[in-house]
């Protein structure tokens, strides 16, 4: 399976949008709550879309997936340099293509991005009491740095750090 990677436009701000919903649905339907329907609705994520952070992983010309991927966190990462890290979020994949194969390409192409930036780390967070999301992340190669108390939610705090490109 061939797995495209390009950079949403404005005009995609529904297929982030469903992707994101479905993601969410699965998981509440699941009893783990992630975001609310109105943290990732159209209105909510269409700046964000607008401005370039979000991603589509794509499928034989399908959406399979979405990431955000931006350059600063002050919310999730204050106490940390921002110039050295880029940061990834609301990674969602679509339940007809779950089983690895598209986050991995979408984490790959994350590292792949922040090294070409001269980023010395890609860095997320994600809800602290999920360990097999947890384990996914870890088992990519993230290595835990810390918990944090980000408003209602209590995440774990990961980094994957990023070799310099030989030239």
């Amino acid at each position: 399976m061939y797995i495209s990677i390009r950079q949403a436009t404005i005009q995609d701000t529904v297929i982030v949008s469903n992707v994101l919903l479905e993601a969410a649905l699965w998981l509440q339907g699941r009893g783990i709550p992630l975001w609310g329907d109105s943290e990732v609705s159209r209105e909510s994520i269409s700046e964000d879309v607008a401005n370039g952070l979000f991603f589509i992983a794509e499928c034989a010309g399908e959406p399979a997936g979405t990431i955000k991927f931006q350059l600063e966190d002050l919310l999730f990462w204050p106490d940390i340099s921002q110039e050295e890290s880029a940061f990834v979020h609301r990674l969602a994949i679509r339940r007809c293509y779950s089983g690895g194969k598209v986050s991995s390409a979408l984490l790959t192409w994350a590292v792949e991005r922040a090294q070409t930036l001269g980023k010395r780390y890609l860095r997320l967070d994600c809800d602290a009491s999920r360990p097999r999301l947890r384990a996914v992340y870890e088992g990519f190669g993230f290595r835990y740095h810390s918990d944090r108390q980000v408003g209602a939610y209590f995440v774990s705090r990961y980094e994957y750090e990023i070799l310099p490109q030989l030239t």
